[in-house]
């Protein structure tokens, strides 16, 4: 069973019918572009994802990376791949011109590189890091290291990590012991061990940059005393080639449940010799440098999750329109022929769901990136900055709420298989796999929700929220059909709810304290992430009404239709949740909260 990686009709509506990305050439970092070229960069993104990428998905799943004590080892399909993104200039492909980059819009930019995800997330993991540290030592690193290393990253000659968790700390950065000690050479010698590190050591680049946060002696307490590191694999001669074998070691290669052809390893730095590091812009400043890392790259794990969810909906899309078993309820004559398993209606029930959270996170996704488009482009500063507040507010939903769902949309496409489902002969297991990661990449669902309610709320005096509201309102004054009024009006009761619940949980972390209300800040991001999701669909509707309302082919007909009844389908059945979430919330429920250690 062969299908396209992703609904390119799909793509086409989100983008330009939905975001008027069409309209981006009007500003001048993009003036050089057109819908055209928009269009070929996602073509060539497209035939590199299926001609490099997929065909050795499933084998490298299979071949894990081995590590022989010496080196590690791994299919040679990967570098092939990865050499071939990064000469299409993808790995840059944001950047300046002058850079060696394409200026591609970021909403563009993620359909790209989400293409290489959905064919491959473990191979495409490699250029994604690359990419995104490249990024920031671009904006925070001093020239002299710009000069040295980012060059040779957005060319894919060097490759990128990000080193934050330790053995004992986990999540919780403020503990970490990775110490930097600076020398009389103006370098640091850094000093400790990091876990999980995706990328971490391979043969794929001639270097690998690792972005390491340490304390350096003296530094003040928790995340304050955070500073951030560019140690290489190799340090560089006066040409600027990998000379010298830093102190970095390979301690482990860590077997995951998925994403198993990305490297997941265990670090040490200066265990045996001396590990040279670079400070990266000002000392105690490190966590809020690589907040730009980890922002983007929750916005690529909630990309690559809802691309995955992508690959397992269309195939058990495809599945169930060919495989014949059952006959309707109704039909009670045992040797009349089978009908295929789209015909009954929970099959049904869990292809919308799929569709659902797999094209509502596509948008919630593209919505994340093109509020960077605006934050980095609109000449207004005022609207930019807007665009940044909202988008710092999103994020967490957005990280959250499409791997939640990512991986509940590939669990129903499993079911959808039946027993084929659970079999390594069919694709979705691995789908599920590889996905169920993400909730806890950069940042586990728990974390986000905190950060949501217990910050990002209160912030500018609740901004974001404020102008997430302004804008599901302008939507709603655009619902004119008696369907998208009816969501409209729901939506707005919805609004109302979370106003409401937000109000009161704003004077119980004063009279409750932060430890209780923050117990149930899942709930809280569970309602914003609905709402929001259903904004988007919403939009959705009022786009797929406008393209109803001319002549249309049938099959552009049905494609709309389809987007109408699957706002039907996340209005009736998935908005409606939020009011249990939010009776937890008003309610005060302890139940979490009170639960005593020895009572498990």
């Amino acid at each position: 069973m062969s299908e396209p990686l992703l609904n390119r009709r799909d793509v086409q509506f989100q983008l330009y019918e939905v975001l008027n990305c069409a309209d981006l050439p009007l500003r001048s970092r993009f003036s050089e572009h057109s819908k055209d070229t928009f269009d070929a960069a996602i073509d060539t993104a497209e035939q590199l994802a299926e001609d490099l990428f997929a065909p050795h998905n499933h084998l490298a799943d299979q071949q894990e990376p081995t590590f022989d004590g010496k080196k590690v080892s791994m299919l040679s399909d990967v570098k092939i791949a990865c050499d071939a993104l990064a000469e299409a200039g993808f790995i840059a492909g944001r950047q300046d011109y002058d850079l060696g980059g394409m200026q591609l819009p970021e909403s563009i930019m993620s359909i790209c590189m989400g293409y290489f995800t959905a064919a491959n997330p473990s191979t495409s993991g490699y250029p994604f890091l690359t990419s995104a540290a490249a990024n920031l030592i671009r904006v925070f690193a001093s020239d002299g290291l710009k000069n040295q290393f980012l060059a040779p990253m957005l060319a894919g000659r060097f490759s990128g990590t990000m080193a934050l968790t330790e053995p004992h700390a986990g999540s919780s950065l403020a503990d970490i012991r990775t110490s930097a000690t600076p020398t009389e050479n103006g370098h640091y010698l850094v000093k400790g061990s990091k876990l999980f590190i995706s990328g971490g050591e391979h043969e794929l680049t001639d270097n690998i940059v690792h972005l390491v946060l340490a304390k350096i002696k003296g530094a003040p307490a928790g995340v304050k005393g955070i500073s951030l590191f560019l140690v290489p694999k190799f340090t560089l001669n006066d040409n600027g080639e990998p000379a010298t074998k830093n102190d970095v070691a390979l301690a482990g290669l860590i077997h995951k449940l998925g994403y198993r052809g990305t490297t997941s390893t265990a670090l040490t730095f200066g265990e045996n010799n001396e590990c040279v590091g670079y400070l990266i812009g000002e000392p105690h400043q490190g966590l809020r440098y690589m907040f730009q890392m980890m922002n983007e790259a929750r916005i690529g794990v909630a990309m690559g999750a809802i691309m995955i969810a992508t690959r397992g909906y269309r195939y058990s899309l495809a599945y169930a329109q060919d495989r014949e078993q059952g006959r309707h309820p109704s039909n009670t004559v045992p040797d009349s022929p089978a009908v295929n398993i789209i015909e009954h209606a929970d099959v049904r029930r869990m292809l919308l769901a799929q569709k659902a959270y797999s094209e509502g996170g596509l948008a919630l996704c593209l919505l994340g990136s093109s509020l960077l488009d605006d934050a980095n482009t609109l000449e207004n500063k005022d609207d930019a900055n807007k665009a940044l507040t909202l988008l710092d507010l999103l994020t967490p939903i957005i990280k959250s709420w499409s791997s939640e769902f990512g991986t509940k949309s590939n669990d129903l496409a499993i079911q959808v298989l039946g027993g084929a489902g659970y079999t390594r002969e069919y694709p979705v297991e691995q789908f599920w796999r590889d996905n169920r990661l993400n909730p806890i990449h950069e940042g586990t669902n728990g974390i986000q929700a905190l950060d949501l309610l217990g910050r990002k709320v209160w912030q500018h005096n609740s901004q974001g929220l404020l102008l997430l509201s302004s804008r599901i309102h302008a939507t709603i004054q655009h619902a004119n059909s008696e369907k998208s009024k009816h969501w409209g009006d729901a939506l707005n009761r919805a609004l109302q709810l979370v106003q409401q619940v937000t109000q009161q949980l704003g004077n119980d972390m004063t009279t409750l304290g932060a430890d209780r209300t923050l117990s149930n800040a899942s709930c809280y991001l569970n309602i914003l992430g609905k709402i929001t999701v259903a904004w988007l669909w919403l939009q959705q509707t009022i786009a797929a009404e406008k393209g109803l309302s001319t002549e249309q082919s049938p099959q552009e007909s049905a494609f709309y239709a389809g987007k109408i009844h699957t706002a039907k389908y996340f209005f009736n059945w998935e908005l409606p949740t939020i009011y249990q979430d939010a009776k937890i919330l008003t309610d005060q429920d302890d139940t979490c909260f009170s639960m005593q250690n020895e009572w498990f």
